[in-house]
């Protein structure tokens, strides 16, 4: 499974850890994903998504329809 959120096009980011005596050593930050399954109502199907806590936000806000068409402008959907 990709670490990129399909709605919102998040990405898992790079960064290091820090102990107690200030060393350093690299790891990532993950998105925080689920995957998810919706009901489009307009097309009359189910869709599994990988979405980050904040698209589900954003499908909530703004709807799955307007969501879905927002990440395909910029590119973000794939199968």
């Amino acid at each position: 499974m990709s670490k990129i959120c399909q709605i919102t096009g998040k990405t898992a980011t790079r960064g290091c850890n820090v102990s107690h005596s200030k060393r350093h050593t690299k790891r990532t930050f993950d998105v925080n994903l689920f995957r998810k399954k919706f009901y489009w109502v307009e097309q009359d199907c189910t869709i599994s998504l990988n979405v980050s806590a904040a698209g589900l936000r954003t499908i909530n806000k703004i709807g799955l329809d307007a969501a879905l068409k927002n990440a395909a402008e910029k590119g973000y959907l794939y199968k």
